[in-house]
């Protein structure tokens, strides 16, 4: 396959029929040219249906892969980046379909690691702030709390711990055992974040606002929070006895 952008954007569809093609023809639209691929977990809301019918529109764009059944986020990310890999793809982004990311940050993400030195960027919510958009205040307070919690625990000096906004430039997720990552829902971003950071990577936060849906159902709940505020001691506790692949340095071959 030749691939028509150096970046491709992981997005992981379940019932998502209100907003795929939007948010498709969206990133799309955008100047800068970014790839996309769903990972799309068995929606029986014909969210696959919407997505096909849109890849014979941009045939050498828009990719596809189809699960059966709803897996959880961490498993379709897993997916995607092996997918991403595989194709060759420099620049790899995580986005939600939702419009909680908006689309339009996209370059700015891209920017932060193909020109400023960053290995991840994140779309941060906390790092100016908090900039956060019709959220109820108690959702508000769970989720900067959160980060907040993770990054005293973890020790990682990012803002926004449980950020779902990023762009990973290959090295990163080369250097990653993937098969490794053991969290399968919100957990699992941080997750990523950390072994990222106890692998010697440079992480960059980039201010967004989060907007929450206006179609569609949350993903959300108080199991996947749970996860993620357990799940963490967890990590920190395994980390004290284990030792992490550390970034390799590109040689230039000029």
């Amino acid at each position: 396959m030749t691939t028509t952008s150096d970046s491709i954007v992981i997005i992981p569809t379940y019932n998502e029929r209100e907003n795929i093609e939007k948010i498709i023809r969206a990133v799309f639209n955008l100047e800068k040219s970014f790839n996309i691929l769903i990972v799309e977990d068995g929606s029986p809301d014909g969210t696959a249906d919407i997505v096909s019918q849109l890849q014979t529109e941009f045939p050498d764009r828009l990719f596809m892969i189809q699960r059966k059944g709803k897996l959880g986020l961490g498993t379709a990310y897993i997916a995607g980046f092996k997918w991403a890999l595989q194709h060759q793809y420099e620049y790899i982004f995580e986005m939600d379909a939702d419009f909680s990311h908006n689309p339009d940050d996209l370059p700015r993400l891209y920017k932060a690691c193909a020109e400023d030195g960053a290995d991840v960027a994140i779309g941060s919510r906390y790092v100016s702030g908090v900039n956060v958009v019709n959220w109820p205040m108690s959702r508000v307070l769970m989720s900067y709390f959160a980060s907040k919690y993770v990054r005293i625990i973890t020790g990682i000096p990012i803002h926004d711990t449980t950020a779902g906004f990023k762009c990973y430039r290959r090295n990163v997720l080369e250097t990653i055992d993937l098969d490794n990552i053991r969290f399968k829902g919100y957990a699992f971003q941080i997750e990523m974040k950390f072994t990222a950071y106890k692998s010697g990577f440079k992480i960059k936060e980039v201010p967004v606002i989060f907007i929450n849906r206006e179609l569609g159902v949350s993903k959300m709940n108080s199991s996947i929070f749970g996860e993620a505020v357990f799940g963490v001691i967890r990590l920190k506790l395994n980390s004290l006895f284990h030792s992490y692949p550390q970034k390799r340095y590109e040689t230039s071959t000029n």
